[in-house]
């Protein structure tokens, strides 16, 4: 007998639940394309846009996922033959400086493996040894979504600031923005770039690129720029289209337009709290539960942990069983393990992930830890007790 009737739980890190607010402001007629409320409803998103980056600088919309936000903050300020440095904590970085490299850019890569953080005075002497000014830009990304480790971008700006070097900060907030704490301009970041599935609670569909002045520059000295990754017209544009380079994407405006305005409604400092005090709740579920079993989260540091995403292993080929059981059993889909194959494991059926990122409160995240538990005692998977008791306690106290 099946338990998993009733309304499905998506607990993946990305795309996250989407608010009925969302799907209902969506579920209507598209509106007139070139004048009405459409307009002034799109110029309105570009001020809460920038009060979720932290920035007052310059931001812009793309029809695309997060990928798209990678190649048009690349092809805005890189030309064939630049050279960036990649910092990989897991797939994403190491993704975009994939993207960099099918452009023509020469990429260098300090990777810091799966379970750790930047290493700061790594990237300040390798930037100090480039005495002839050739990497143009770093690219770090906050939380990586396959690894769970949350970066510490304001150190990484005072990495890049004692090396002396002046290479452009670029960093991918896609899994971040809007979950876990993150203030573009008071930490130095000259590109950010996200994406409008996870802390935005928009399903996927737009992408966003926020730069400096600095990046602005950069981009106006550059030679050539594709048209529709151009981020210059779409600033302040004097033609609407000019916004997406062509027909506006209707329906993903009005979900977005309403998000924010939950956005603005919770506050920021509020949203950051509440992720903060969910993910102590998984973590303090996980904690126990590995105390007389196998399961440990990938990144053993609290501090170095993203609030939006926890990646565990559990061992092969329990990741599978489990996420497996909570789909078919309880309803709950739970993320795979990505990017954490291994010899022997080639197929990372020893991990999983647990979403708790945008639209997520106490009830939603102790349902999912009780499918968890309750996967783990039908499996026969050993585990330590008091897991849900000690979530609880965690909720309890905030």
């Amino acid at each position: 007998m099946s338990l998993s009737q009733g309304r499905q739980y998506l607990a993946i890190p990305g795309p996250s639940v989407m608010p009925d607010r969302v799907l209902q402001a969506m579920h209507q007629p598209c509106p007139n394309i070139y004048e009405g409320g459409l307009i002034e409803m799109t110029h309105s998103l570009i001020p809460d846009l920038k009060y979720v980056a932290g920035t007052a600088a310059h931001a812009v919309i793309y029809i695309a996922n997060g990928h798209g936000a990678w190649e048009a903050a690349v092809s805005n300020v890189l030309a064939v033959g630049d050279r960036v440095l990649v910092l990989a904590t897991g797939r994403f970085c190491m993704g975009w400086g994939e993207m960099a490299s099918s452009l023509g850019i020469t990429v260098e890569t300090i990777d810091f493996g799966g379970r750790d953080t930047i290493d700061m005075d790594r990237v300040r002497d390798h930037l100090r040894a480039d005495t002839a000014g050739r990497i143009k830009a770093v690219m770090a990304v906050h939380v990586d979504t396959s690894t769970s480790v949350r970066n510490d971008i304001s150190a990484l700006r005072g990495a890049i600031d004692a090396s002396g070097h002046n290479a452009l900060l670029m960093v991918d907030c896609i899994a971040s923005l809007g979950c876990d704490e993150f203030r573009m301009d008071d930490w130095g970041v000259d590109i950010m770039v996200s994406a409008c599935q996870k802390g935005l609670m928009t399903p996927p569909g737009i992408a966003f690129v926020f730069f400096s002045d600095k990046a602005a520059a950069v981009r106006n000295a550059m030679e050539r720029v594709s048209a529709y990754w151009d981020w210059k017209p779409r600033v302040e544009p004097d033609l609407y289209y000019k916004y997406f380079c062509g027909t506006a994407p209707t329906q993903h405006l009005l979900g977005l337009r309403e998000a924010l305005d939950m956005i603005r409604e919770e506050e920021l400092p509020q949203i950051w709290a509440r992720h903060e005090a969910l993910a102590s709740a998984v973590w303090a579920a996980c904690f126990a539960w590995g105390q007389g079993g196998p399961l440990t989260m990938n990144i053993a540091d609290p501090a170095l942990r993203s609030r939006a995403v926890t990646a565990l292993a559990i061992g092969a080929p329990g990741g599978t069983r489990l996420r497996r059981w909570t789909e078919h059993q309880a309803g709950l889909t739970l993320g795979i393990g990505l990017n954490m194959a291994t010899l022997e494991d080639p197929n990372a059926d020893g991990f999983f992930r647990i979403g708790h990122m945008g639209h997520v409160n106490a009830q939603m995240i102790m349902g999912t830890l009780g499918s968890i538990q309750a996967g783990l005692i039908a499996l026969d998977i050993p585990h330590g007790p008091g897991g849900l008791d000690a979530a609880a306690r965690v909720l309890a106290a905030a």
